[in-house]
């Protein structure tokens, strides 16, 4: 009896006064509700997230598996931080992602400030002084849910299977998303200068026009003008006069390769009427006609869907 009512007494003196205990509930609650509405967000849109963090300067080869591990990692503390057991490590997780977001984001600053950071689905915010304000009360949401959550003890396992579910679901994911680029698929490759030219990797801009029409030339002049995204290939292909495609391109400076193969792509991507006209690739699919080309109003279009479609900034 004395060393049950000692232990009963050990026990209730490791307790957190009620108001500690509810604070935590609902910091963690806060916390989990950002974290996984935004990794989910990441794992089930995964190429569109992608091409955002190629905006914040991720380099674009690791931006797809970094969009991937970014969003099993959110999703994992978030899901850690909501069960009492596992709070406290989901709430180191979740501090090191946002201390990793700040020092990312402080860095980079100069040329990220202004940029469109909405990086959790239900919170709108750019790049500025508020971010910092923003991340920096999350971080002391994570840090108070984990300082007075349980303590741990024992459960890798039990965490190491709420990780691979988050990692088989990430992967499901991911071949959804693959599979959904089912948009026509180009050509394997296309001749460029007598070479053949694939057109199955990353992104490529195909530009239909004629050197001689008035129209293909403003839309050719403002295309130039633009700031491109570094891996996008654009291959112009002349409808006709292709002798005049160097001094086309040249005189517009719309720096692009030259394409002849017309037949073999119009086949593929017919268009009523005349050019210019416009295709967006991506791994080889369709990802979106540019078929808007407006003379009196060139910043609208075709900027406007070249802008939706990730081809320019």
């Amino acid at each position: 009896m004395d060393a049950s009512a000692t232990a009963d007494r050990m026990t209730g003196s490791l307790e957190l006064p009620s108001w500690k205990s509810a604070v935590s509930h609902v910091s963690a609650f806060l916390i989990a509700l950002l974290f996984i509405s935004s990794g989910v967000w990441k794992i089930t849109a995964p190429f569109m997230w992608a091409r955002g963090l190629e905006e914040f300067l991720v380099p674009t080869w690791l931006s797809l598996p970094f969009t991937l591990a970014l969003g099993v990692g959110e999703t994992l503390g978030g899901v850690m931080i909501l069960v009492p057991h596992f709070r406290r490590w989901g709430s180191i997780l979740t501090s090191l992602l946002l201390v990793s977001f700040m020092i990312y984001i402080g860095f980079h600053y100069p040329q990220l400030v202004g940029k469109d950071c909405s990086c959790f689905p239900i919170v709108k915010r750019t790049v500025g002084p508020a971010f910092f304000v923003g991340d920096g009360i999350m971080l002391l949401l994570a840090m108070v849910a984990g300082l007075w959550g349980k303590p741990v003890y024992g459960r890798k396992r039990s965490a190491a299977v709420i990780l691979g579910a988050v990692a088989v679901f990430s992967g499901v994911s991911y071949g959804m998303a693959a599979h959904n680029l089912s948009g026509t698929k180009a050509p394997d490759s296309v001749l460029v200068d007598g070479k053949p030219y694939s057109l199955q990797s990353g992104r490529v801009f195909l530009f239909f026009y004629d050197p001689e029409c008035g129209h293909c030339n403003a839309a050719a002049k403002h295309m130039g003008q633009l700031t491109w995204k570094s891996d996008v290939q654009v291959v112009g292909i002349p409808t006709r006069m292709p002798q005049f495609a160097e001094g086309f391109l040249h005189d517009n400076k719309f720096k692009a390769v030259t394409s002849t193969d017309l037949e073999k792509l119009k086949a593929v991507f017919p268009f009523p009427g005349d050019p210019p006209y416009g295709v967006a690739l991506e791994n080889g699919r369709e990802t979106g006609p540019v078929a808007k080309y407006d003379d009196d109003d060139p910043a609208t279009e075709p900027a406007a869907t070249l802008r939706q479609l990730g081809l320019v900034q």
